[in-house]
């Protein structure tokens, strides 16, 4: 039987009962351990979108015209190789109707850019198997983090396949390009990858009993505009890639007008007939103009989460709300100087970084949102 306590026993009087590790800490070591994998996984997939941004800047995504996962990853090693590869881009109607004067030396420069994305892809896919089966074989992933881990393996694999459902539609008929809605979907899939890596990495950069505790002082309304904000950024990458599949940032080099006018001229022509539908995704002007005022309206938006957010009664929440207005406002300019410049290379791959820059704000301010960090008013971080 139990001893029977005093009613007024003193608490330090009794013996001192040790913590015991339970399940809701998890291992320590390995959540870091973890974390350091997940943040390698993630500047790797933000490269292969800087890559991949590049390969469609060049034109260079139709060079190769197979899709072989493994034995792809050796390029070829011979001058005959070389022609074999060639031969089978000439097939192509990309270079019929418009590269039939492509010389090797300029075949091999597009080949490399395709190759190093695709290659990119596999390094990708080697590092998260590689954690995955390491962390499961010595039993030091934590609860209820074997399911998150394995759908990013899952959501890779899918990633592969959608590159080539994209690559495969500009092989056929008199398509010159991929089509712009299997790059949106394919851009789309990359921007989901990284955002559940950053929302997965800052999870784990604080422990299951903080977490727990943090939520208590969620801020609901906070929550409920960011994830709008989340939605609607998501919205405009979106429009992005589609802009970039028909190269309709090239066409209107003016702002704020285009070409001299709000709407632009015959929005509704579909280049090689079609449904009107088909202008949403087709005509260079109509989409250009959804993604300009797609930007205006998140830009507005943003404000909106901004004034609300900078009255927190968080610190941090406050200081990341501001991040991503700070980053809304340059992602804005940016926009409108790749318009100006025709979408210059340079500026063009700036203005898609600094997507991956604001997408990757906007998950931190919700973040903070659902999980405030208490501040401490002796330190002035309240």
């Amino acid at each position: 039987m139990a001893e029977k306590r005093k009613l007024f026993e003193e608490v330090g009087a009794t013996a001192q009962v040790a913590p015991q590790g339970g399940l809701i800490e998890g291992n320590k070591g390995a959540r870091r351990g973890i974390r350091a994998w997940l943040v390698t996984l993630f500047l790797l997939v933000a490269m292969m979108i800087a890559v991949g941004g590049l390969t469609r800047l060049t034109d260079s995504g139709l060079s190769i015209t197979e899709w072989k996962p493994v034995t792809g990853a050796i390029p070829p090693l011979s001058e005959a190789d070389w022609v074999t590869e060639f031969d089978k881009y000439k097939a192509t109607p990309e270079y019929q109707l418009q590269n039939s004067q492509m010389s090797m030396e300029a075949f091999k420069v597009i080949f490399w850019w395709e190759w190093a994305h695709r290659q990119l892809g596999r390094v990708v896919g080697l590092v998260w198997a590689v954690g995955f089966v390491g962390f499961l074989a010595a039993r030091a992933i934590p609860p209820g983090w074997t399911g998150r881990l394995l759908g990013l393996g899952a959501l890779g694999g899918l990633q592969g396949a959608i590159g080539w459902w994209m690559v495969s539609s500009g092989l056929v008929g008199e398509q010159v390009d991929v089509k712009s809605y299997r790059l949106a979907t394919h851009l789309g899939l990359a921007f989901v990858i990284l955002g559940l890596i950053a929302w997965y990495v800052f999870l784990l950069g604080r422990s299951e009993t903080n977490l727990i505790q943090a939520r208590r002082n969620s801020e609901r309304k906070l929550v409920g505009l960011s994830t709008g904000l989340m939605h609607f950024a998501f919205l405009q990458i979106l429009l992005g890639a589609l802009v970039a599949g028909i190269d309709a940032g090239r066409g209107f080099p003016t702002w704020p007008d285009m070409n001299g006018q709000f709407f632009p001229a015959d929005a509704f022509y579909v280049p090689g007939g079609g449904g009107v539908w088909h202008a949403f995704f087709e005509n260079p002007g109509l989409v250009q103009f959804m993604h300009r005022m797609a930007g205006y309206l998140l830009f507005a938006f943003g404000i909106v989460v901004w004034l609300r957010g900078r009255h927190s009664a968080h610190a941090a929440t406050r200081g990341s709300f501001h991040a991503v207005m700070a980053m809304l406002v340059a992602q804005m300019v940016l926009g409108i100087i790749t318009v100006l410049t025709a979408a210059h290379m340079h500026i063009a791959i700036t203005h898609q970084i600094g997507a991956v820059i604001l997408w990757v704000l906007i998950i931190r301010a919700r973040h903070l949102s659902v999980y405030p960090v208490a501040g401490s008013i002796a330190k002035g971080t309240a």
